[in-house]
């Protein structure tokens, strides 16, 4: 499939793909834990810090002003790249861990009881399990799970059934990052709306590699993370719908969220400052819009073929390899995620095989344990693709996983 999409003028944008690792040019296809940084960031960041840095918000001096203006644009772009309505609808966490976190301790403390439900799925990752479990044994709620099929695709003809209850809340993935399924949150946020229930999605690993249109996907809270953009670290995103945000309590406390503090009582201020208690990271704010312009230029449609792509020509290679099994459902159905074993090697041993040979893959449970208990594996591991990835680099992949079979199962 012809996408029109040159990788390669793309990779000569991220410095680090140029180096070696172990004697063998750099093949980075650990993408779903974290991406590469275009130069566009690393400078932005650097330039801020040269010339712009100071604490943001309150400060009538010009670098405060400069770089509260810097943060906020930042804050701007990030709402025009996901159609978020309300510029006061994008909230700066460090993660999409702590942005799920905020709406469990907040919203959730607030809104479920005893006898409430939860309900999210089996492929879950721990960020979009572990809050919600903690929550339901902190206040007498029950977590209820929509199960998947052994093609790792959701039970979705169970969903009427669960939702048939005191439901509060659906959390729910848009792409599994073990699995590379595309969820049709659209249809699950419709199916829980009729249900009274709202929708948390987890878009950790599709708001980096697809176009998303919170409108479009109809969701209360959505949660992603800025190092998986090819932005820094240190910086996620939560959108929420205003008017739940502006009934929800601080998640955390301190300088910098408050409109005033007196010695009997305290009043929060107005969003988004209330949930962005403390400095923010601000460099890393910055260096997260200059991301999304470089997406933007690339183009998001652009960068999803291109994945597809990639994807189909991965599996079709991969399933070729005696002792390979592929898990997920077929290429069409998902995102640039592929998990799998090999015969008698354990993925951990894949992998430093790999790294041996140049090549960057994750091994083990991805932070998705139930998933892998539900399927009856051990571990397993992984491949994630993204816009700086090449044919020749799934080549590269195939050819390092057969000499690893030769090497390590005899």
């Amino acid at each position: 499939m012809d996408t029109g999409f040159d990788p390669l003028t793309i990779r000569a944008d991220f410095p680090v793909l140029a180096r070696e690792v172990n004697g063998r040019p750099l093949v980075y296809l650990d993408n779903a834990a974290s991406s590469q940084k275009p130069q566009v960031v690393l400078e932005a960041v650097a330039a801020f810090y040269r010339h712009h840095y100071a604490a943001v918000r309150r400060g009538v001096y010009t670098l405060s002003e400069e770089a509260t203006a810097a943060y906020e644009e930042a804050r701007d772009k990030v709402a025009a790249f996901i159609n978020a309505p309300d510029r006061r609808s994008i909230v700066f966490t460090r993660n999409t861990t702590e942005a799920i976190n905020l709406v469990a301790h907040t919203w959730g403390r607030a809104n479920v009881g005893p006898g409430d439900r939860i309900l999210v799925t089996e492929m879950e990752h721990h960020s979009n399990l572990l809050p919600w479990m903690l929550l339901c044994q902190e206040v007498g709620a029950e977590l209820v799970y929509l199960p998947i099929t052994d093609g790792g695709r959701l039970e979705l003809p169970q969903l009427e059934r669960l939702l048939d209850g005191p439901v509060r809340l659906v959390a729910v993935t848009h792409v599994s990052n073990v699995l590379g399924t595309v969820n049709p949150v659209q249809a699950i946020v419709a199916q829980a709306h009729a249900a009274g229930a709202l929708v948390l999605v987890d878009a950790a690993q599709s708001v980096p590699h697809m176009p998303v249109d919170v409108g479009v996907l109809g969701c209360d809270f959505m949660a992603f993370s800025g190092h998986k953009m090819c932005g820094p670290t240190g910086c996620g995103v939560l959108y929420g719908r205003v008017e739940l945000l502006e009934h929800m309590p601080p998640f955390l406390v301190g300088g910098g969220m408050i409109e005033r503090v007196g010695f009997t009582g305290v009043s929060w201020a107005s969003l988004p400052e209330k949930f962005e208690a403390g400095t923010p990271a601000i460099a890393e704010a910055v260096g997260l819009g200059a991301a999304v312009d470089y997406l933007e230029r690339v183009g998001m449609e652009a960068i999803h073929a291109h994945e597809k792509a990639l994807t189909a020509y991965a599996m079709e290679s991969l399933a070729a390899l005696p002792g390979v099994r592929l898990i997920g459902p077929p290429a069409e159905e998902r995102s640039g995620v592929i998990a799998f074993t090999v015969a008698s090697i354990h993925p951990h041993d894949l992998a430093y095989a790999l790294d041996r040979q140049g090549i960057a893959i994750r091994a083990g449970l991805h932070c998705a344990q139930p998933l892998h208990e539900r399927l009856g594996l051990a571990a397993t591991a992984r491949v994630s693709f993204y816009l700086y990835n090449t044919r020749e680099e799934v080549e590269r992949l195939v050819s390092a996983v057969w000499n690893a079979q030769r090497w390590l199962a005899g």
